[in-house]
Parts: C-alpha cells; structure tokens; sequence
C-alpha cells in the first residue's frame, strides 16, 4: 500500500535539496500533488500530511473531486482546456497552466469579465516542438503574450512547459532552460516546469512550481 505521507516527505526533501544546490529556497518552490485518477481517499491522505496545492489534468474529473473535497488547498488545472470547459474551470480553479491559444485567451477573458475577476494563467510553451503536445511556439509566444496583454481578465503569471520524454532527467535541462529563458525575455518569473521524474533537474534550472503526481501518489498512468 501507499504511504502517501512518507512519499510526500521524501518529496519534500528533494525539492530542498534540489534547491540548496541551485542557491535557492525550497519556499519559492510550489509543490502541486498532481492528483488525476487518484481517488479522493488518498488525496484526503495527501493533504492531511500537508500537500500544499493539487493538480488536475480534466475539468470533468476535478468537478467531482472538489465538490467531495472542497478547497482546502487550492487546485491547479495542469491540462488541455478546451475553450468549451472554460466557465466551469473558472468554477474549479485557482491557476490555469495551459493557456496556449488565442481562442482560449478571448474566452477566459469573457468569463472572467462575467466574472468581475481577473483569470490567473501560465502560458503553455511547446518548448520541443512536438506535434503531439500542446502549447505555444517558442516563435509565437511573444505575439500571444501581447495579445493577452490588452485583456484586462486575464493575468500572466508565468510559463509551462512539458519537454520531450527523456530517458535521463538531466536529458531535460536544456528544455527547462530554454523556458527559463524564454521567462527572461518577457518579464516572467513565475515558471511551472518538472514532473516526478525530472523535477529536481527543473529546481536546479529556475521552477518556481513542480507538477508531481506518481512520486507522492504511487504509479499510475501518467505523471
């Protein structure tokens, strides 16, 4: 079985550690429990030993958790967001990681503005330029950031990114470098990169937030 407690501190303690070695602190690093197809049992598990944020990668499959769990930390959406899901992510959410389109800028900003809040996203970088991923150009992401700018119910935080499957962790570095570069150019601290196999590679490289699911939760398909 699971000791989603023991796994979480030993988490813990690599995010530290991790962070030492970067010159840094292992408090400018959020630490999201990424929670898809977890139950909500063991979830509960996580946050009574202290996970400070959950993930999820689907609007539907969050609804049901969150309406079981509540908000007793706050919920990242870490996945694809169909523009069709957009007011109900609004409902669910604290932070949007995957804003990657225009489409999708123009309706968060419409349902923020319904709202009467400002929408707080990350933007999607497809730092490899893989077909199979989603997210915005390297080339491309000035323009979107632009265009986001002049809607004033959307508020960039930051960027994400997913680089290429890696047999190493360390085969990521380049990519999680790129984002922090990218993060460079336009003004942009806030950096959500690294996953349970790469994250202390991504600490070292500037992530500011890390998505770990199987490294607290135990295996499962996915993270």
């Amino acid at each position: 079985m699971t000791d989603i407690r023991a796994n979480l501190e030993r988490v813990r303690e690599r995010v530290a550690r991790a962070a030492e070695r970067a010159g840094r602190r292992a408090e400018d690093v959020l630490l999201v429990g990424v929670s898809k197809t977890v139950d909500v049992g063991r979830i509960r598990q996580a946050i009574e030993a202290g996970v400070p944020a959950l993930g999820e990668n689907r609007v539907q499959e969050a609804r049901g958790k969150i309406a079981e769990i509540g908000r007793p930390v706050p919920w990242h959406l870490v996945g694809h967001l169909q523009t069709n899901k957009v007011r109900d992510a609004l409902e669910l959410f604290d932070l949007i990681h995957s804003l990657d389109r225009l489409e999708l800028a123009k309706e968060l900003d419409k349902r923020g503005r319904a709202r009467g809040c400002a929408v707080g996203t990350l933007v999607e970088v497809n730092v490899g330029g893989e077909a199979s991923k989603g997210g915005v150009g390297p080339d491309g992401l000035g323009e979107l950031l632009e265009a986001v700018a002049a809607m004033p119910h959307v508020t960039v935080r930051g960027l994400m990114a997913i680089p290429p499957e890696a047999k190493e962790p360390d085969a990521s570095r380049v990519w999680f470098r790129a984002l922090r570069k990218l993060g460079e150019q336009h003004g942009l601290s806030e950096l959500s990169m690294g996953m349970s196999g790469d994250f202390e590679v991504a600490i070292e490289e500037g992530a500011t937030i890390v998505r770990v699911g199987t490294a607290i939760f135990g295996p499962r398909g996915g993270v």
